[in-house]
């Protein structure tokens, strides 16, 4: 018997165990067509999903996906008013 992991499944597990990712790497590791829309739609089931940016050594910026402590529930109705 074979069990069937979603692709968002999987991008919760890794930010759940405290793994930051960019856009790039969400949808290389995890064969993703557009991290965006799934982080999207990661927030619309009340992930608290934050997307902070970074600074490198070279002064380059960029921005990485973390998994945040606001309880669940908030987020869900704050991205279900927006959406409608």
């Amino acid at each position: 018997m074979t069990t069937n992991v979603t692709k968002s499944a999987k991008v919760i597990a890794a930010l759940e165990s405290g793994v930051e990712l960019t856009g790039k790497q969400i949808e290389s590791r995890y064969s993703v067509g557009n991290a965006r829309a799934l982080i999207s739609s990661l927030r619309m089931q009340g992930y608290p999903v934050f997307l902070n940016k970074r600074t490198n050594a070279l002064g380059e910026t960029y921005s990485k996906y973390r998994l945040g402590t606001a309880p669940r529930s908030v987020i869900a109705a704050g991205f279900r008013a927006l959406a409608s």
